[in-house]
């Protein structure tokens, strides 16, 4: 099963390292190009900040807090492959790795994230904000990971009031 998850942050890192390749070549910056009927603008968007752009101009900082939190994933991923884990939480924490993987990638190697696709709506905010493929692996892992999170709770309670249980009988064995 630990394969399974490793290949998938593989296979993420892997496939937008693609993606964002050939966006890179493909696609002229400054024009627009709807796929999905409509429905999605794919657009060459350099990010130099974090997410939405928040830190822009503070590459160093946003790089750091990058690597920081990315290793803190990893650990947590590491920690998560125990006898107890919980594979919903290892597939968020995979999901969360690749794309935290691909985009710290990006801001070590070039000092900007690549990002390639809006969503083609009315409303000018949401039209206006750029993603790529690793932001909403990223999100759906951190929504999974946090409901493994919950998950891994109830599994080690349940591992508890096991052990409790066994061990009270074992006292009451041995009161009598």
């Amino acid at each position: 099963m630990v394969r399974f998850f490793v290949s998938l942050i593989t296979g993420i890192f892997m496939g937008e390292k693609y993606l964002k390749e050939r966006m890179e070549r493909q696609l002229p910056q400054g024009e627009n190009l709807e796929v999905w009927d409509g429905r999605l603008l794919l657009r060459r968007h350099h990010n130099r900040g974090a997410m939405l752009g928040l830190g822009k101009g503070r590459g160093a900082v946003v790089t750091t807090l990058s690597l920081l939190l990315t290793g803190l994933a990893a650990l947590v991923f590491v920690l998560s492959l125990s006898v107890h884990g919980s594979n919903l939480l290892r597939a968020g924490l995979s999901l969360l790795l690749g794309g935290a993987f691909s985009n710290t990638y990006d801001r070590l190697k070039q000092q900007y994230v690549m990002d390639y696709v809006s969503f083609n709506v009315k409303w000018t905010p949401l039209r206006r904000l750029v993603f790529n493929v690793s932001d909403f692996c990223i999100l759906l892992g951190v929504m999974l990971s946090v409901l493994g999170v919950k998950h891994q709770g109830r599994k080690i309670r349940k591992l508890v009031k096991k052990k409790r249980q066994a061990h009270n009988s074992c006292i009451q064995l041995s009161n009598t």
